[in-house]
């Protein structure tokens, strides 16, 4: 099995999960000076000496080619997935989660892969039109990310049907846990009240949809392994939404500290680019591959804040992240 994008937050997690059911696993990384590894580093030292690590980019089809050659199912998570930057730099995201996906879905033709599971997500939808969302609501591009992963979900919905490349399209809603970085808003809040005097925040009213870590690699592991899910898209979520100001007050009741929470005209989203509610409808996801989630809010933010709390160096509080 390859998992691409295996140094990431989903995908390290996805990684150990597969070694430690017995899959042989070859996880890809990005490609840098210094030989980082990303979140696996976080990972038990036993479990990494069972995973085969290679690093390169998504956006060479030579190396995407070779590592997808001789494996039987293709975990595709390589993606750039921070909003704000999308605004600054459009056209890498077109690079990487457009023609990155072109080329992992092209290498699994080529060598013929068994399944291919492509990851979207609930960001494809935009502002709820309604709710719950179901994977038959619209698509909105309201960002160049969310407009970048819409065109990648069509390029693998056009490979399953021009060539029944078996691919398999999840869109989760908004994992949240241990090794997620600061770009992401619920370590940002956890993050900033161990260490600060406030919580700087963007908008406090958008309404999401929190699913944890082991219950999003548990929906991948359920589509990888489910017959007759090949064309699919597939929601992973909870089916519950609170609002950020509503996260931020209870992850400062879990720490047991009272802080002020303050919006931050830096970190708000364009108006119309501002996704206000997302609330999923996972009742394909239960039909199709008897999954649910199964990990409770306050015990999944509790295990994220206990993370932050042991890996500090981790987090930085002093500036806004992009």
């Amino acid at each position: 099995m390859l998992v691409t994008g295996a140094g990431g937050f989903i995908g390290s997690h996805l990684t150990e999960a597969l070694v430690i059911a017995g899959a042989t696993t070859t996880a890809m990384v990005r490609y840098n000076s210094g030989s980082l590894i990303g979140n696996l580093a976080f990972g038990d030292a036993d479990v990494r000496n069972e995973v085969r690590i290679v690093s390169g980019t998504i956006e060479d089809n030579d190396f995407v080619y070779k590592v997808v050659e001789g494996q039987e199912i293709v975990f595709h998570l390589a993606a750039l997935i921070a909003i704000p930057y999308s605004y600054e730099a459009p056209r890498t995201y077109v690079r990487t989660n457009v023609e990155g996906t072109l080329n992992v879905l092209e290498a699994a033709r080529r060598y013929g892969v068994a399944r291919v599971v492509h990851t979207s997500t609930s960001e494809v939808y935009g502002t709820a039109l309604k709710t719950p969302i179901d994977e038959s609501h619209p698509l909105q591009g309201q960002s160049p990310y969310s407009a970048s992963k819409i065109a990648a979900d069509k390029l693998a919905e056009s490979y399953y049907r021009s060539f029944a490349t078996p691919v398999t399209t999840l869109r989760p809603f908004n994992t949240f846990g241990p090794r997620q970085s600061a770009r992401a808003f619920i370590p940002t809040i956890i993050s900033q009240a161990l260490k600060c005097d406030e919580i700087r925040l963007g908008s406090l009213t958008p309404e999401r949809d929190m699913t944890f870590v082991s219950d999003t690699v548990a929906g991948f592991v359920a589509a990888a392994g489910t017959p007759g899910n090949e064309g699919e898209t597939i929601n992973l979520g909870t089916g519950k939404t609170y609002s950020v100001g509503w996260f931020a007050k209870r992850i400062l009741e879990l720490i047991g500290v009272d802080k002020p929470i303050v919006q931050e005209d830096a970190r708000l989203r364009p108006p119309l680019s501002e996704v206000t509610k997302l609330v999923s409808d996972n009742r394909h996801a239960r039909d199709v591959m008897s999954w649910s989630p199964t990990v409770s809010l306050d015990d999944g933010l509790r295990r994220t804040i206990e993370f932050v709390r042991k890996h500090p160096s981790f987090y930085q509080t002093d500036r806004y992240v992009r």
